[in-house]
């Protein structure tokens, strides 16, 4: 990643800025998305925004009736799909693909955090597995509908600052740290989209990484109460106490604004936050602070696990034809 490029642009917006003041005047007729976990959390959020502005959208759900459910009158595609089946992510592309459906967008906006030791697969370590694998696999096989002037958008989290990629040890063999491994996930999204922008952009495609903010949303489903209220984000009554935690119109409104913003068409590869594209974080500060660390801009870095990634899933596209020449 160029790192001239991760400054602000002073966009005009701020932290408080909502969905519908970085959709305002933002018209999407025509224009078909692709929203993972698009019937939760921030995932709904975008939803409801880029129908609100005319879309057409396609939630990939793990759980279709429950997404059904949630998106009630939306004019939403429903399809069946599993990051953490890479069988259910294959026969989902094959069958989008084999429809024809062509994508302006795509949203990577489904995850978990913190989650308790789980293997999933070949037995990889569940977070990295779902946050990165499924959605790299994803987003490949799905190459063949992505339009010229398509974005892809990848939620990452300022939970990247935990840590680099563990390349000794991906899925957390020798021992277990549920942060470290939700870092190295959020570190991971960050080095593919800079990766898939430097690879893409001569097709017209361009991807950014994003911190929506703190939100407590369903993506904190693994944290007791106790441990929510030892971070300080809650008290004991489970009222939000915590500095800067947003609603879930503003924690949307970042990756919404990167989706659309026509201020960010040059500019590809680069991590946001707040509405704005975010500056390199001080070494010695913390996430609170802000700001994108150093590791999740290294270039080789972001090659090198774009051939891991190749390798573990199986998954080829042209753009890894590209990354490997």
């Amino acid at each position: 990643m160029n790192h001239l490029n991760q400054q602000s642009i002073h966009s005009g917006y701020t932290a408080t800025s909502t969905a519908q003041d970085v959709m305002a005047g933002i018209d999407l007729h025509g224009a078909t998305a692709l929203v993972t976990g698009g019937y939760s959390g921030l995932g709904l959020e975008t939803t409801r925004a880029l129908v609100a502005a005319g879309a057409r959208v396609v939630v990939p759900a793990r759980r279709p009736r429950l997404a059904r459910e949630r998106l009630g009158e939306l004019e939403c595609t429903i399809v069946p799909m599993d990051l953490a089946d890479l069988r259910s992510v294959r026969e989902t592309s094959e069958q989008l693909v084999e429809s024809g459906t062509h994508l302006d967008l795509v949203v990577a906006a489904a995850g978990v955090m913190a989650s308790p030791q789980r293997r999933v697969g070949p037995g990889w370590e569940s977070q990295f597995a779902i946050n990165h694998l499924g959605h790299f696999a994803l987003i490949n096989l799905l190459r063949p509908l992505l339009v010229e002037t398509a974005r892809v958008i990848c939620y990452s989290s300022a939970g990247h600052h935990v840590s680099d990629i563990r390349w000794d040890d991906l899925h957390f063999e020798a021992s277990y740290d549920k942060w470290r491994a939700y870092g190295q996930s959020k570190t991971a999204n960050i080095l593919f989209a800079a990766q898939l922008d430097q690879l893409a952009q001569s097709d017209g495609i361009r991807a950014f990484s994003l911190h929506p903010g703190p939100i407590l949303t369903e993506l904190q489903r693994d944290l007791t109460r106790t441990e929510q209220i030892e971070l300080g984000w809650v008290d004991a009554d489970g009222n939000i106490i915590g500095r800067g935690f947003k609603t879930p119109s503003q924690g949307a409104a970042t990756g919404l604004w990167a989706a659309t913003s026509p201020s960010l068409s040059s500019l590809g590869g680069t991590y946001c936050e707040d509405c704005d594209i975010a500056r390199i974080a001080d070494p010695a500060g913390s996430m609170d602070d802000g700001g994108v660390r150093e590791h999740a801009l290294n270039r080789e870095s972001a090659s090198r696990l774009w051939q891991l990634s190749t390798d573990l899933t199986g998954v080829h596209s042209g753009w890894t034809a590209a990354s490997i020449k």
